[in-house]
């Protein structure tokens, strides 16, 4: 038990200097305990708290003896209380944390979220390039890798952001950022108890703050990636003419045609099968994608199609299992420096298979070279608003939340809005009519 204290006067310096040598104590909390520790050249504080049976003891700093307390090197009475405490509190979270087993580090929760990561990616053939970015931007920094969960400070995620090189597009920023808030948030709900011991419930809420967007306006789809109708079809003629060139049998053309009339994710159409085309009613069924948490409502997204795409795919879908994957590729195998062959068909796998013929398409089609797939997504959302589709159809369509729709396309909803305000103008005035004067007046 701890032994009854004789407090003595060490609020002010007046008091302070009546003191003999030693060191004088007051208690702050049940337990701690702050001292004055009397010296030559100005006194120091001291605490000391209650544990595992014994007083442990810190020093937490120089008295204002000989000047006036700043609240970092010199500390006035009230200061060294409030430094004191969290001195304490410091110490005694620490304790916890070491007893606790392994301490919850930023490196160790991401290395756990890179293994589940990548399981789900492996089993859905995906690319595992997030746990590669993860260990090249996050892993490699030991200053904010090698830091205790518990003691993650805001500054601590921008400074990190910070040193991110300089180079590097905003995208790669964004990218590389949502990596790393994904694996800390993985990390705070899986160690949530420990962490509420730790006293550290609150991380949740520095994630989302020293990871914030920095932007000071939001992000909008760029106008160079909105492409008009006739360029759409320009690029979708491109690639049924390179299609027939280069081989591909129209795979690629198939590909190409279902980004451009579903405005769906590669990802997404990649994983549709020969079930998904339903003529009959004039749709195609697009799988769902894999972002976002929780469970969503349904796994396919119908999207209705023309008949031109429904005659572009029945070579594809004839004479197959509904369960068969719908788009896929040739597969090449070298047999010289210059000499390939054909050795069968697979389904897509990842974007990076489609970079060398896109960028054939859009040089065939007349357009920039940046102009990216994704232009047919951004293309199709933008002519669902002009054309007056409710923005809560042009979501569920596109497989997006509204939210989303209303940060990257606010300016296409003004427009798509004013559009239709006009349609419900009338004249308020009727046709014009010229007055005749009577015979007799004149």
């Amino acid at each position: 038990m701890p032994r009854t204290l004789e407090e003595s006067q060490v609020t002010t310096k007046a008091a302070r200097a009546k003191l003999a040598p030693g060191t004088h104590w007051r208690s702050i909390d049940p337990t701690v305990h702050l001292g004055y520790r009397v010296a030559p050249r100005g006194g120091r504080w001291v605490v000391r708290w209650y544990a595992d049976g014994k007083y442990r003891q810190e020093t937490v700093g120089t008295a204002d003896d000989a000047m006036d307390g700043d609240g970092v090197t010199c500390l006035s009475f009230p200061q060294a209380v409030i430094a004191a405490r969290k001195l304490v509190e410091a110490k005694r979270i620490e304790a916890i944390s070491k007893a606790a087993g392994e301490p919850l580090t930023v490196r160790s929760i991401t290395e756990a979220y890179i293994v589940e990561r990548e399981k789900v990616e492996r089993a859905r053939g995906a690319r595992l390039d997030a746990g590669n970015r993860i260990r090249k931007h996050i892993l490699s920094d030991p200053v904010i890798a090698d830091k205790e969960l518990h003691c993650l400070t805001e500054a601590d995620l921008q400074d990190w952001r910070g040193r991110l090189p300089a180079n590097f597009a905003r995208s790669t920023v964004v990218r590389i950022n949502n990596d790393f808030k994904a694996a800390l948030n993985a990390g705070i709900g899986k160690h949530a108890r420990r962490l509420q011991a730790l006293n550290a419930s609150h991380i949740g809420v520095v994630v989302k703050n020293g990871l914030a967007a920095t932007d000071a306006v939001s992000p909008v789809a760029r106008d160079k990636i909105i492409l008009p109708d006739a360029d759409i079809r320009r690029l979708v003629e491109a690639a049924d003419a390179f299609d027939l060139e280069d081989d591909w049998a129209g795979d690629l053309s198939r590909l190409i045609l279902v980004l451009a009339a579903t405005g769906a994710r590669f990802s997404q159409v990649v994983r549709m099968t020969v079930a998904d085309v339903q003529a009959a009613q004039s749709r195609l069924m697009v799988p769902v994608s894999f972002k976002g948490r929780g469970t969503k409502n349904t796994s396919l997204v119908a999207m209705p199609v023309g008949e031109e795409v429904f005659e572009s795919l029945r070579p594809a879908v004839a004479g197959r299992r509904g369960t068969e994957t719908l788009l896929v590729r040739p597969r090449w195998k070298q047999l010289a420096p210059t000499k390939w062959t054909k050795v069968g068909r697979g389904p897509w796998k990842t974007p990076s298979e489609l970079a060398r013929p896109w960028k054939e398409i859009v040089a065939r089609a007349g357009l920039s070279a940046d102009v990216p797939p994704y232009a047919f997504r951004h293309s199709s959302i933008v002519r669902g608003l002009r054309s007056g589709l409710p923005v809560r159809l042009v979501a569920a369509l596109h497989d997006t939340s509204t939210a989303m729709i209303e940060k990257h396309y606010s300016a296409y909803i003004v427009s798509a809005l004013d559009e239709l305000a006009i349609r419900a103008v009338i004249p308020l005035r009727g046709a014009k009519v010229t007055h005749l004067t009577p015979v007799a007046a004149a």
